[in-house]
């Protein structure tokens, strides 16, 4: 059936949805706010903070290999686990509140991995502070664990909410990247502000400067947000338990590993087209997701978190223009979040949403090559900061990159959530494995981008080439392959 927008696709199956308040929906989307408020600080200032503990810039990129490992493992279980969950407080809630929970304790560990590294043998004086980043990488991989037991039920508690009313699970998606656009907002905001410690004086140490006291005074902020957010949404929004005769009777009482299997057989072709543009929609974003804020304090603002004092400060600088410029990209994604559905009528096909969200992200990762040649050019040999123009240029690059990455964070979920259901699969298990298309080129990229910006010189351009190409061919790909029609065999 051809369709203007996400929400004329019809299921194959009928049916109606359950009588859910919007406002429940809206409550259970808005732990996402909490989710992305922790990530976004995860971008904004992990990067720069792991080599300040002595790790290499080369190898900063592997370190964020965690996320997509665990992406790749921990949502297709958990989500396989929560569809066949007969707790008595439903399947998904208890996920939610087990990876929250899991959220604070690794929380602690980034935070704090400096001062207990110092307590168990780092040097104040080397630049390597082994023990230190050893409880940094524990305490990311646990929180990108966490991170996704929240996400997965999250969506499917969504989904199991809105039953097979397309409407509502496009509704619902867009609530989500809305709320993922205002935990954005808050986290990217937190990390630009370089005072925040002051609150918390006690957070700065001989073994934590200025850097990392606010770092662990923003993941704070973000943990009570996220606490309480959480526990607003599983106390109010209820769920029916399911027994273990309906897990029996279900297409899912075969083991875990069978019933991967069997869903990956009988996905229906658009699925499939769906992983596809979105593992090359994921090459294209990482690198900028990666190296966004380093980008600012190393291409732009010309710093050195290695270097002399003056490069070092100016590194820092950029880092929290970044984080600057990573606000206003959020912002724009909140806006662009709930416009998705009116561009998609207004174009005629969901797909040629997707295809220009795309053009637009290979676009932007163009022009950052070109403001950094720029920013290059007019700092000469100087240490100094960017005129105002280039820096308002660079910033502006953020804010227009919010438009694809509204499209990112919505298209690809709500039509996972409808294939899902017109196929009769469980809705945590599918979200699981659209969540394997987007960890696979996560990897890929970790791999591939600091050895290939070693090779170039040690900068990020290499890495925004690769993205802006790869980008490109997901653009096309949306608009050539991916389908017109939702029905099961489109």
């Amino acid at each position: 059936m051809e369709h203007g927008a996400i929400v004329t696709i019809t299921s194959a199956s009928g049916g109606d949805a359950p009588d859910v308040p919007v406002g429940k929906l809206i409550l259970v989307s808005s732990i996402a706010a909490g989710v992305q408020f922790g990530w976004a600080l995860q971008l904004s200032l992990l990067t720069p903070y792991v080599q300040t503990l002595g790790v290499p810039h080369v190898w900063s990129s592997f370190i964020w290999l965690c996320g997509p490992l665990s992406g790749l493992l921990v949502q297709p279980t958990v989500g396989y686990f929560s569809d066949r969950c007969t707790s008595k407080f439903g399947r998904r809630r208890p996920f939610i509140v087990s990876g929250a929970v899991l959220v604070a304790v690794a929380v602690f560990l980034i935070g704090f991995a400096a001062d207990m590294g110092r307590i168990f043998g780092d040097s104040a004086t080397e630049k390597m502070k082994p023990r230190a980043v050893a409880l940094f990488v524990v305490g990311f991989w646990m929180l990108d664990v966490a991170n996704n037991t929240l996400q997965g039920p999250c969506r499917a508690f969504l989904a199991d909410l809105c039953g097979s009313n397309h409407s509502k699970i496009s509704a619902s998606n867009a609530f989500f990247s809305f709320f993922m656009a205002v935990g954005n907002v808050l986290g990217y905001a937190a990390g630009s502000y370089s005072k925040l410690y002051k609150i918390l004086p006690f957070t700065k140490t001989e073994a934590c400067d200025i850097y990392c006291a606010n770092l662990k005074m923003c993941f704070i902020c973000s943990i009570l947000f996220l606490i309480i957010l959480t526990t607003i949404a599983v106390t109010i929004v209820k769920e029916t338990p399911i027994t273990q005769e309906d897990v029996n009777n279900g297409s899912e009482s075969m083991p875990f590993f069978g019933q991967l299997c069997s869903s990956l057989k009988t996905l229906p072709k658009p699925m499939w087209i769906l992983f596809a543009v979105t593992a090359l929609n994921w090459i294209g974003w990482f690198p900028f997701t990666l190296y966004d804020t380093d980008w600012m304090g190393r291409e732009i603002y010309g710093g050195n978190p290695d270097g002399n004092a003056a490069q070092a400060k100016l590194y820092d600088q950029g880092v929290s223009a970044g984080s600057l410029g990573l606000m206003v990209y959020a912002v724009t994604l909140g806006f662009m979040s709930l416009a998705i559905e009116p561009m998609a009528k207004c174009l005629g096909h969901v797909k040629r949403v997707w295809g220009l969200g795309n053009l637009v992200l290979a676009i932007c990762l163009a022009m950052m090559v070109v403001v950094t040649k720029i920013a290059d050019k007019a700092r000469g040999t100087a240490v100094q900061p960017p005129d105002s123009n280039i820096k308002a240029s660079a910033i502006a690059i953020f804010a227009v990159l919010g438009i694809p990455q509204a499209v990112t964070y919505s298209i690809p979920f709500a039509l996972a959530s409808i294939y899902s259901s017109s196929s009769g699969s469980g809705q945590g298990l599918s979200l699981g494995l659209l969540n394997v298309s987007i960890c696979i080129p996560q990897m890929l990229v970790a791999v591939v981008v600091g050895p290939l910006d070693a090779a170039f010189g040690g900068g990020n351009l290499p890495g925004f080439v690769l993205g802006a190409i790869v980008a490109a061919a997901s653009a096309i790909c949306a608009f050539t392959i991916l389908p017109s029609s939702a029905g099961k065999n489109a």
